[in-house]
């Protein structure tokens, strides 16, 4: 019986094994669905945050259009700070998911969409079990015309009875990103969540 059992081991293995070799990617348990821009592609970047930036990373990761996204903080005053840093409530960091997308695939809007259904943008301060103020609701913008489109977009939720309560999603420029350590980077892929 131990016999038939390593030898359904090593069968298992070296199934892995070729699986791998065969097929590039297939040692992801989670298929990404990040797409390369086609060259020349003019990219854009959006930086959100809302609540733990695992979660607001995965979600935009499975978007059409978006090409790349980086976790790390923004909007505090301490510079290169660690997630201990950022988690002690006194940098005024905001865990934060930078997005770097095809704007002929996706439009920004689109992206403010998914964002606003991703976590709770009329909690302050709190993303379900997670408190602290690096969990605020932000939308940190690039340029005038993701400004726009962003009150645009937070005035129109705040009128159309999507939400039952005020949103407080702060709108702010966007100012030095820091990336966080790596092993925050794709947290869910790495780990098969």
């Amino acid at each position: 019986m131990y016999g038939k059992v390593m030898l359904g081991v090593v069968v298992l293995a070296l199934s892995g094994f070729w699986l791998k070799a065969l097929l590039p990617g297939a040692e992801l348990k989670r298929a990404s669905t990040l797409n390369h821009a086609p060259p020349g592609a003019k990219l854009e970047t959006a930086t959100f945050g809302g609540g733990c930036f695992w979660h607001v990373e995965d979600d935009f990761r499975k978007l059409e259009g978006v090409v790349s996204t980086l976790v790390g903080y923004e909007g505090g005053t301490k510079p290169e700070p660690t997630y201990a840093d950022v988690c002690s409530n006194q940098t005024g960091h905001i865990e934060v998911v930078q997005v770097e997308f095809d704007p002929s695939r996706i439009s920004y809007e689109r992206l403010l969409d998914a964002f606003f259904q991703m976590h709770d943008p009329t909690s302050m301060d709190r993303q379900g079990p997670d408190a602290g103020t690096q969990y605020r609701s932000v939308i940190f913008y690039h340029s005038p015309e993701q400004k726009q489109t962003a009150e645009e977009f937070r005035h129109r939720a705040e009128k159309n009875g999507r939400f039952t309560r005020p949103v407080v999603t702060v709108i702010a420029p966007a100012s030095t990103f820091w990336k966080a350590e790596e092993y925050h980077q794709q947290y869910y892929e790495k780990r098969g969540l």
